[in-house]
């Protein structure tokens, strides 16, 4: 069995998975404005958080990027952060997918631009 980790730090994850799944009208508010940021920058967005078939489902920002040659995409999600704070984190990568704090839509929009240029060309990064 492998070593246990202390009570305070599984407590700290649980609230704060709680506070993100109570706090989707927080998300929702965060990823309209990334969504409107990163649409300036040329970039197309689906907001699948409001899809009234899915209102229990994490809200997800899918920012899509067309090429001559080739598509790239990235999910984005808010999750609540220690601090009472929240963050831009990209889907799928959990804690490891982190790109910016929520406050800064425009620095946040850099980040998934950068991320979706690296996609769409890998010698970029």
């Amino acid at each position: 069995m492998g070593p246990l980790r202390p009570l305070n730090v599984q407590a700290g994850r649980h609230l704060l998975r709680w506070r993100t799944r109570l706090g989707r009208a927080t998300a929702i508010r965060h990823l309209d404005l990334l969504a409107e940021t990163i649409t300036l920058k040329g970039y197309r967005c689906i907001k699948l958080y409001q899809a009234e078939e899915f209102p229990k489902r994490p809200a997800l920002l899918w920012v899509l990027a067309f090429g001559p040659d080739r598509h790239v995409r990235a999910p984005v999600i808010v999750r609540a952060t220690p601090g009472g704070n929240w963050a831009y984190y990209e889907a799928g990568r959990g804690r490891h997918g982190y790109l910016y704090p929520c406050g800064d839509p425009e620095r946040a929009a850099d980040e998934v631009d950068g991320l979706l240029k690296h996609r769409m060309f890998p010698s970029t990064w």
